[in-house]
């Protein structure tokens, strides 16, 4: 776990990117506000991942951004803000509408202007931060689709006051090693081949100081890469207890291999293992036996940690994908904790929790029980038996989003039944906000309904949220 963070301070006593590492492993959902003379920029996070971002100060407004980026030129922009002023229009809509941005390049816009406001917080070493929990404003939003590590990577690098890094770093006297914990030592973050190399320095043995004298780089560019990567949590500093443990079994060249898996098969793999893991023992879990040794569960636990890790839902259509990871990555976690300490072991293996589950209470839970029967009868044609037994899933588990989407489905076939069905599906959208899906589909039942604008809206939130999505495009296309 990351070293904790008062929910409100200065970053002149708690840097940046340890703020957004700590929340990011806390998991919370709230808005981390910046105070400065000059402006307030707000973050908001939602588990952990940062979403969207805000700014007071002027030049961080999205016609600004998009005239440093070169995308509009001074004339395109002073058109929009003249039009801004008599119509009252959002500067981007407008930029589309005048034919100077596609809507597909404003998705970028947006996307960009969030990023750079983020990452310009990084070049503050002062200033009142407070965190707030609770909801974020979700509607009208387009949202990052970015790892955690990624972004505070991306931000680090953007820093170049030597005496802030030296201040933040241990000593150069002092040994770094790499992370323990698979969550930091698996992230999604795309390294330059650089810090790859300056990666592969570390050993365990050498100091910060050692590391520096050995690379290729000068002392400051070598102490930067060295502070980027311990700043995202792959490199931490090795202590006295950490002789006594074992080394990590894994090499560098494996934690930084890609996952080359196609996106259905793994979707597949994830819903298996979270559908069962209810079902499953911790060495079940783990993929070991009874026996197996201490090296044994440690490679099989860093191999599923990464495999499972819950960076990899950046690269899934599926809006639930985050939670699923998080929770089986959280399982793996709990079940390697117990199994590789041999007292804990011991215990957990004579536990009464430990003994063999029979075949009667492997059957699913109730609302899942409802759910498939009721998917079975759909497939049949009963929609009548189908849309019993969805309302029952959604009875038992009204959390549950896929639940209320297919009773959503089985009445929008049925004649008079639009109404439920856009009930039905508001709750999904309820549940999961930024799945596109449940956008299109609600669409799809306002096109049906002959409610066009009501279409129009979902299908463009839909492609917000992903902008390639064939089946809102084509939606759209309809309305034309």
């Amino acid at each position: 776990m990351a070293m904790e963070i008062p929910q409100r301070g200065n970053l002149r006593d708690h840097s940046f990117p340890k703020a957004l590492v700590y929340l990011n492993r806390t998991r919370a959902t709230g808005t981390l506000s910046v105070n400065t003379p000059l402006f307030t920029k707000s973050i908001y996070l939602i588990k952990g991942d940062a979403i969207f971002a805000s700014s007071s100060y002027e030049d961080d407004r999205l016609g600004e951004m998009l005239l440093k980026a070169g995308k509009i030129t001074v004339e395109q922009y002073d058109k929009s803000v003249e039009m801004l002023k008599t119509t009252g229009k959002r500067q981007g809509a407008i930029l589309v509408e005048l034919g100077y941005l596609t809507p597909k390049e404003l998705f970028w816009g947006v996307k960009y202007q969030v990023r750079e406001i983020i990452y310009s917080l990084f070049q503050l070493e002062e200033g009142a931060y407070e965190f707030e929990e609770g909801d974020v404003p979700t509607q009208e939003v387009i949202t990052l689709k970015l790892s955690m590590g990624n972004l505070i990577y991306e931000g680090v690098k953007r820093i170049d006051n030597w005496t802030r890094i030296r201040k933040e770093m241990p000593d150069t006297g002092t040994v770094l090693k790499l992370s323990g914990d698979p969550m930091n030592l698996f992230q999604d973050i795309e390294l330059s081949p650089q810090d790859r190399k300056i990666l592969s320095l570390i050993d365990g043995k050498r100091t910060i100081k050692e590391v520096m004298d050995n690379s290729w780089l000068s002392s400051f560019e070598a102490l930067k890469t060295l502070y980027v990567l311990w700043s995202i949590g792959i490199l931490a500093e090795k202590r006295v207890k950490d002789e006594e443990e074992e080394t990590i079994s894994i090499s560098i060249e494996e934690i930084l291999k890609p996952l080359s898996e196609e996106e259905e098969a793994f979707r597949g793999k994830v819903n298996d293992v979270y559908e069962r893991l209810g079902t499953l023992s911790k060495s079940e879990l783990l993929g070991i036996d009874e026996t197996a040794a201490s090296g044994t569960i440690k490679k099989n636990y860093y191999r599923l940690a990464k495999e499972f890790h819950p960076d990899r839902c950046y690269n899934s259509s599926d809006a639930s994908m985050k939670d699923k990871l998080t929770t089986i990555f959280d399982a793996i976690t709990q079940a390697y904790s117990t199994l590789k300490d041999d007292t804990q072991r011991e215990e957990y293996s004579r536990s009464p929790d430990r003994v063999e589950q029979k075949e009667e209470d492997r059957r699913p839970e109730p609302a899942e029980d409802q759910f498939n029967r009721g998917v079975e009868e759909f497939k049949k044609g009963n929609l009548w038996g189908a849309i019993d037994l969805f309302k029952w899933s959604t009875k038992i588990n009204p959390k549950k989003a896929l639940y209320w989407s297919y009773m959503s489905l089985a009445l929008s076939k049925v004649p008079n039944r639009l109404k439920e069905a856009e009930e039905a599906l508001l709750e999904a959208v309820k549940l999961e906000p930024f799945n596109s899906e449940h956008h299109v589909n609600l669409g799809l039942i306002y096109l049906k309904a002959g409610l066009k604008k009501r279409a129009k809206a979902q299908f463009e939130k839909a492609l917000k949220f992903d902008p390639g999505n064939i089946k809102a495009q084509k939606g759209l296309e309809q309305i034309k």
